[in-house]
């Protein structure tokens, strides 16, 4: 029995009427920012056409702000490498195609200008150095060793929350030195701190308001533990004791921390739930992974590039510009489809295909380049590759037993769960 063909079946006649729809609807009409089409998995078609017929597109179908869509690697590139003429400051509205609702708008490094930028982004650099990193991938071993060893053989369970969440949870407990016990709070606040409100995260703005505000009495109090403790090697303490972070204000501090949070969890823990689910589909590229596990170094990339963890990035426009010979206006949000990037026809072959032994697996977006490129991009590749070295040694194969239930959010591209079976 073929336990797949249903999922397949369904994937495929979604993926008939959403191209039948893309097609179908005037380019005016369009809002590729939709979270719908990333909850259901129908965004494709939409930026497909948008790549080919208007890969620059100005949207005023939306209940937000009219915004740009930049969908091609090239002007994404031009985009995310231009500081000068597009900020991504949290005043001008920050990194997400929303406007940070008020109250939120916690200023971090990712969502400053220069010279801030680099200054405070400095301070936590030296956890992802090679050294650290080296001595990072003993204790990733071990951990990914006992979780993998714990899990049940000819039994359905969710890979997100028994391998993906965990892993990183724990791995973000370590890099902050958090109290273990209470581990799945950082999980917790990094969901909340991204939800939308059709998300079903939270009920409501308060519930959300009141979750935010537990977890900046929370990280307040360990910050001023730091503060006043000798220095130490984890972010808190990093950044406590180097005079460009020190006296930060309390929402910038904040936001660092939430920051440092949504990037070590989400972004880790979808693309290791999106690779079972590529390989899964892929199934001629799992035994080729089986049959040479040296394949990882190319494999991690490759399912980097077809997840992308994060589908987009923002900025704002500091003055009248173009892009793709459209004219841009000072002021106008413009926002970076990585996840259309990542499937550019003009520089990725085969672009819609998971092939695990590219030979230039790293032409990829999903990390950001420029000044904002990801500061732990190392560390999540070193995950991923240990996790599926222990993985292979131990299973045959991990089965995707249903339908990937998908997180409602244009912004972080990720799974709420994952039904899977490890043969006995």
């Amino acid at each position: 029995m073929n336990i797949q063909t249903p999922v397949k079946v369904d994937k495929a006649e979604r993926m008939r009427r959403a191209r039948e729809e893309a097609y179908a609807t005037p380019l005016d009409k369009f809002h590729p920012g939709a979270p719908r089409l990333f909850q259901d998995d129908t965004l494709w078609p939409w930026f497909e056409r948008l790549r080919k017929e208007e890969p620059v597109h100005y949207c005023t179908n939306a209940p937000i702000e009219p915004y740009w869509s930049v969908v091609k690697y090239n002007d994404i590139m031009h985009v995310d490498t231009n500081h000068g003429l597009f900020s991504s400051d949290s005043t001008l509205g920050g990194i997400s195609i929303r406007d940070v609702p008020p109250g939120y708008d916690y200023p971090s490094f990712i969502a400053m200008d220069q010279p801030r930028h680099s200054a405070q982004r400095k301070t936590v650099s030296p956890m992802f150095t090679p050294t650290h990193l080296d001595e990072l991938a003993k204790l990733i071993r071990q951990r990914s060793q006992t979780v993998l060893d714990n899990l049940p053989r000819n039994e359905t369970f969710n890979f997100v929350e028994r391998v993906s969440i965990e892993l990183t949870t724990q791995m973000l407990a370590t890099l902050f030195d958090f109290p273990w016990e209470e581990r799945r709070k950082l999980t917790r606040w990094s969901d909340v701190s991204t939800a939308l409100p059709k998300s079903g995260i939270v009920a409501s703005a308060e519930e959300r308001r009141r979750e935010m505000d537990e977890c900046y009495a929370y990280m307040s109090k360990l910050w001023n533990e730091r503060v006043n403790s000798e220095p130490r090697g984890d972010l808190l303490s990093l950044m406590a004791h180097n005079p460009a972070t020190r006296y930060m204000d309390p929402d910038n501090l904040m936001g660092n921390i939430i920051l440092l949070i949504v990037g070590g969890n989400d972004t880790t823990r979808n693309t290791m739930s999106g690779s079972v689910l590529a390989l899964s589909e892929n199934p001629e590229q799992y035994d080729k992974l089986r049959n040479n596990p040296a394949l990882i170094d190319t494999m991690v990339p490759e399912v980097i590039r077809w997840q992308t963890p994060l589908a987009h990035m923002r900025r704002t426009a500091l003055q009248d510009t173009e892009i793709g010979g459209k004219h841009i206006k000072k002021g106008d949000r413009v926002v970076m489809w990585y996840v259309s990037g990542n499937r550019d026809e003009e520089m990725i072959e085969k672009p819609n295909e998971f092939i695990i032994d590219r030979p230039r697996p790293r032409t990829h977006l999903s990390f950001g380049f420029g000044i904002h490129r990801c500061v732990g991009m190392r560390l999540a590749e070193l995950q991923l590759r240990i996790v599926w070295e222990e993985m292979l040694k131990r299973f045959d194969r991990i089965e995707v037993v249903g339908e990937p239930k998908r997180i409602y959010s244009s912004f972080i591209k990720g799974y709420e769960s994952l039904p899977v079976r490890i043969p006995g």
